[in-house]
């Protein structure tokens, strides 16, 4: 009987301290810790911490992949610390591809606002949803999986893709593994591929080894 009750007020205790503070605009002076950002002391916050006007410009996009990622995570909009929501614009030249990636903290719905974007990801059953999405579609790719995105047309495409968290992590994997000083034997020993795709795609990407 004793413990029903503690637990039950363990819940509202943490209700009560969840909603003592409207907001924690992120503090860049202070670390970022496993919680994120420390909050910056409510005087100091301003109305500017709550707008990021980021979104508008287009990113640059002469690069390998041809596309652009634009965050407006809590490392760029601290407004948005502590909220569990994010932001990013993404801008995809013709022929340009976000190559298949994870975010390990949190999941992601995708909003094409211009162009055509071929998205997809994949299970860990290893089934494969994929589609190809217009002006206007949204998708959604749960939290931790692999996914991608590719322009689909012959003109540029637009998307801004909105993350349920400040900081949702990133990891691409072509550069996992050729953007370093993996052993060219052990990827060819985990991964099938040629040893000779491998070094290529190790001198495309800067890794070494």
């Amino acid at each position: 009987m004793i413990f029903p009750i503690f637990f039950t007020f363990s819940l509202l205790l943490s209700s009560s301290l969840a909603s003592v503070q409207d907001f924690c605009v992120a503090n860049y002076k202070a670390p970022e810790g496993p919680a994120g950002y420390s909050c910056k002391k409510p005087a100091k916050v301003t109305v500017d911490d709550f707008v990021y006007s980021g979104l508008g410009i287009p990113g640059n996009t002469t690069n390998i992949i041809k596309a652009a990622v634009t965050p407006a995570f809590a490392a760029q909009f601290p407004g948005v610390n502590g909220l569990g929501i994010s932001l990013a614009r993404l801008d995809l030249a013709v022929g340009g591809v976000i190559p298949f990636h994870t975010h390990p903290g949190a999941s992601e719905v995708l909003l094409v606002a211009q162009g055509t974007i071929i998205a997809g990801f994949v299970s860990s059953a290893n089934t494969v949803y994929l589609k190809t999405l217009k002006k206007g579609d949204i998708m959604v790719f749960p939290q931790g999986l692999l996914h991608f995105q590719v322009n689909g047309d012959k003109t540029p495409a637009l998307a801004f893709v909105s993350f349920s968290s400040p900081s949702p992590g990133l990891q691409i994997l072509d550069f996992a593994l050729f953007q370093n000083d993996l052993p060219t034997e052990l990827i060819a020993q985990t991964t099938f591929l040629d040893a000779a795709q491998i070094k290529k795609l190790k001198g495309v990407l800067g890794g070494t080894n």
